[in-house]
């Protein structure tokens, strides 16, 4: 197989300036990318901000050979979300990578946590996504090129005490994906989850030192990289983690039609054990699948 690389490819990196981000923008810049490196500099409840830790990113990269610009912009905001977008085109006249990572956390039990804490995380993990990929989205239908990475997060496809905020958010982010998919199919942008676990400030004072010896982003980056290359996939949510891959995906049952019993929530009861048998199960790729599934359901297929 030959190398993946990205020589004359532009890259927009949101988040960093540290841990997963910057592991992300260093090896695309590795691989020939010309790369924005944006950051906040944030806490990591999303207060305060500034440009060193881009700054730095960017230092290394160059160190390196490669290519790199700083900025920044919050994810949240519409001003210099446009502004990161028209920096990058005022220097290299393209868009072809955009990767969001940039997070916060502010993690209580649901019943601690205040409607602030909930805007706060939904604000930078769901539209500091939207926010970027609607900046460029345009850019990549002109070239007829793209590709995109979201951030998703196990807490979202599973949960985690604590969390109801971030998993809200991270969820949200597969169906955004999911959406984006099939618009960007004609104009080959694709668009990929990845949901990664790794030793981050994110995580330090979650896991045991030991473990976090073996969550190194370098591990979970090779992942992305494939996902925003050429013949990456589209609508893929990878996870990642101590160099681990697998796929998640959603899954429907078969499942019964009730008609000829009598659609009541007693009949739901009585069927639950067929509703919920994964013989049978499907992933669908767009929503018309399990429409088309409730159809051949009716007509006795």
């Amino acid at each position: 197989m030959s190398a993946i690389r990205f020589d004359g490819k532009v890259a927009i990196v949101t988040g960093a300036g540290g841990g997963l981000g910057r592991s992300h923008a260093l090896e695309l810049a590795r691989r020939g990318a010309k790369v924005v490196v944006n950051d906040l500099g944030g806490a990591m409840d999303g207060s305060g901000g500034n440009s060193e830790a881009a700054l730095k990113v960017v230092e290394d990269i160059k160190a390196a050979g490669g290519e790199a610009i700083a900025n920044g912009a919050s994810v949240t905001d519409d001003a210099g979300v446009a502004g990161l977008v028209r920096q990058t085109m005022d220097q290299w006249g393209r868009v072809d990578i955009l990767i969001a990572n940039a997070g916060i956390l502010r993690d209580k039990s649901f019943s601690k946590m205040e409607i602030a804490d909930f805007d706060a995380v939904m604000a930078v993990h769901l539209m500091g996504t939207v926010k970027p990929v609607k900046a460029a989205w345009e850019i990549m239908k002109a070239q007829n090129y793209g590709r995109i990475v979201v951030t998703t997060s196990s807490t979202g496809l599973y949960g985690n005490f604590g969390q109801a905020n971030y998993g809200a958010a991270k969820l949200s982010l597969v169906g955004f994906m999911n959406t984006m998919k099939i618009e960007g199919a004609k104009n080959n942008i694709k668009i990929n989850a990845i949901s990664p676990v790794a030793a981050t400030r994110m995580t330090e004072n979650l896991m045991p030192p030991e473990m976090l010896t073996l969550l190194k982003p370098e591990y979970v980056t090779p992942g992305v990289v494939y996902l925003v290359s050429e013949d990456a996939p589209t609508g893929a949510i990878l996870t990642a983690g101590a160099g681990v891959f697998s796929l998640a995906r959603i899954y429907e049952t078969d499942g019964v039609c009730l008609k000829e019993g009598g659609i009541t929530a007693e009949e739901v009861a009585a069927n639950w054990g067929r509703i919920a048998d994964p013989t049978g199960q499907e992933h669908y790729e767009q929503g018309g699948g399990q429409t088309a599934k409730f159809m051949r359901k009716l007509q006795g297929g």
